[in-house]
């Protein structure tokens, strides 16, 4: 019975995030709409208002992915297989739901996937959120050195 009561739980949180992400994502895109009919500034305020919206735009992207994932967890969970890995069949651990609540995978498939090439795209690269999947040579002494 513990199992099914972290679950509930879980259902709890991630309708909690579902909506903050709508809601955020809500305000994002109204306030890029609204960046973008205002004119005006020099050349700078137009690079600088620019890259702003470029990174509006990846943050937008990610959170929207996110939702996503959370939408499919919470139809898992009306289904009645939520918790269970999509690929061996097997209850995925509560503490990898804990860590990631809308995980579809136990950690060995998911590691198997990333592994051979596969996985959610995003997983473990993260350059792709930075610049679009370009290779990205930046270190942190780059970025104490500003």
């Amino acid at each position: 019975m513990a199992r099914n009561d972290s679950i509930q739980k879980m259902r709890e949180v991630l309708v909690k995030r579902r909506d903050a992400l709508r809601r955020a994502l809500a305000g994002d895109l109204s306030m890029l709409k609204s960046l973008s009919e205002q004119s005006g500034g020099d050349v700078v305020d137009a690079a600088l208002d620019a890259a702003q919206d470029e990174i509006s735009s990846k943050l937008a992207e990610v959170e929207s992915r996110e939702l996503g994932s959370i939408e499919v967890a919470l139809e898992r969970m009306r289904a009645g297989n939520y918790g269970v890995c999509e690929i061996c069949s097997c209850k995925i651990p509560l503490a990898r739901l804990n860590a990631l609540p809308y995980a579809t995978s136990c950690i060995e498939c998911q590691r198997a996937m990333e592994s051979s090439g596969g996985g959610s795209g995003y997983a473990g690269d993260w350059s792709r959120v930075l610049d679009g999947g370009a290779d990205v040579d930046v270190s942190f002494s780059d970025l104490e050195a500003g």
